[in-house]
């Protein structure tokens, strides 16, 4: 009896030991395979991340590739434009220039009178008909008045002979007064000293154009 007894014991700590290994080699290959699992969705995290970043750092690429592009466009069109709109003052400005050459004036250099004393007898004429200015001309009491009679009757004389225009057509279009060289003088004061005299001149010119 005792022997049977011994060998029950034998054949059941057998089969417990039997159950134990093969729960824990069941429970260490659980343990793997949650292990090798989870290196797995961590690796494809990973890569899935690399690819993101990858596809937002082409995407910030592509709009400073863009922006840039754009950039430039904005800049060769301004530059376009500024090169056309100097192709056009220069254009003006030529026609201007040709237009002044063309149309019949004359000047007086290095009047001996100043230009504010001249201004306020040109500002009377200034578009006004030719023969109404020399009217204007002569009954203004001003000592600059027959300066520019003289030279507005020479600026007729030019648009009759040189350009061929018709006198009672005329009139005073442009006429103005810069100031010119300043004679510098000096009269005598008290106790030695001396006072400066400014000799100023200026010069008038006066441009006539006909009317329509």
């Amino acid at each position: 009896m005792e022997a049977s007894e011994a060998k029950k014991t034998k054949t059941t700590s057998k089969s417990t030991t039997a159950k134990k290994t093969t729960a824990t080699k069941s429970t260490t290959t659980k343990k793997a395979a949650t292990t090798t699992t989870k290196k797995t969705t961590t690796t494809a995290k990973k890569a899935t991340e690399k690819v993101e970043k990858a596809a937002t750092k082409k995407a910030v690429a592509n709009e400073e590739v863009k922006e840039a592009k754009a950039a430039t466009k904005a800049v060769k069109v301004e530059k376009a434009e500024a090169t056309t709109n100097k192709a056009k003052r220069k254009a003006k400005k030529a026609e201007l220039k040709e237009a002044k050459r063309l149309a019949p004036s004359a000047t007086l250099k290095n009047a001996r009178i100043s230009a504010r004393k001249v201004k306020i007898v040109i500002d009377n004429i200034r578009g006004k008909n030719v023969n109404e200015a020399i009217a204007i001309l002569k009954f203004t009491p001003k000592a600059a008045s027959p300066l520019v009679e003289k030279l507005l009757k020479s600026a007729i004389a030019n648009a009759e002979n040189n350009s061929m225009m018709d006198k009672s057509k005329l009139y005073v279009a442009e006429v103005y007064a810069n100031q010119g060289t300043t004679m510098k003088r000096i009269r005598a004061a008290t106790q030695g000293r001396a006072n400066r005299i400014r000799k100023r001149t200026s010069h008038i010119t006066i441009v006539l154009k006909e009317r329509a």
